[in-house]
């Protein structure tokens, strides 16, 4: 079995106490899935195969082979009849809705930033919309904050939630945090997750494993979705 990203940080003194507290336990899907697509844009993985002083914030080569995977999930997912939905992380050219991320973060006024109306705000096409896909931006890091998402899922019965996209310790972290606290069942495909730091990818797929989601690989979900029957999630 591979390794998983987390493994090689952790201590013997870690791994007693994850057993003693009986950490990471599984907690499955349930009968109704959804996928929500965190904030596959422009501005986070740049241009396929081009490496230059564009998009400062892109994951470059490791977000497009999470996007990739991310791709294989939405078609298994599509071809299964389960809700999709695609966030966009875009701010006003202005900056005002940009709030207290402003004191963390330089304010880029530029075309390849997120910036709505720029290329850099723009989903990118391997993930959708395709036909039937929901789209909505947020203004903060969770999925839930300040979106329609909850009232979408409980309409559709949704008791599972799917979470891809990035990055892995910003946005969908926040995202897979609330969905738990929500008390929906949480499953991030660790191949389909994507962060401009290893260490941050590793870390928080920890975090989110040891307590509030599966983490699992895209070959893993795309099995389980495959094995539904057709339009079970309707």
């Amino acid at each position: 079995m591979k390794e998983k990203p987390w493994e090689a940080f952790l201590t013997d003194g870690d791994r007693a106490v994850l057993a003693r507290g009986r950490f990471g336990l599984r907690m499955g899907f349930g009968a109704r899935p959804a996928v929500i697509v965190i904030d596959c844009q422009r501005y986070m993985v740049g241009e396929r195969g081009v490496i230059d002083d564009h998009y400062p914030s892109s994951c470059g080569a490791i977000g497009w082979a999470a996007v990739d995977r991310a791709a294989a999930i939405l078609d298994a997912a599509r071809a299964a009849s389960v809700p999709v939905f695609l966030t966009r992380f875009a701010l006003d050219p202005d900056g005002g809705d940009i709030g207290v991320y402003r004191r963390k973060r330089a304010f880029l006024q530029r075309p390849d930033w997120c910036l709505e109306g720029t290329e850099g705000a723009e989903l990118l096409p391997e993930v959708g919309p395709e036909p039937g896909d929901i789209v909505f931006t947020k203004k903060k890091p969770s999925g839930f904050h300040g979106t329609p998402l909850l009232g979408y899922l409980i309409d559709r019965g949704v008791d599972t939630l799917i979470v891809l996209g990035g990055a892995t310790s910003n946005c969908v972290r926040a995202t897979v945090f609330d969905s738990a606290s929500y008390n929906f069942r949480t499953i991030v495909p660790e191949d389909a997750v994507f962060d401009r730091l290893a260490v941050s990818h590793a870390i928080s797929l920890f975090d989110m494993d040891r307590q509030f989601a599966d983490v699992m690989t895209s070959d893993e979900v795309i099995a389980h979705l495959r094995s539904r029957p057709i339009g079970a999630a309707k």
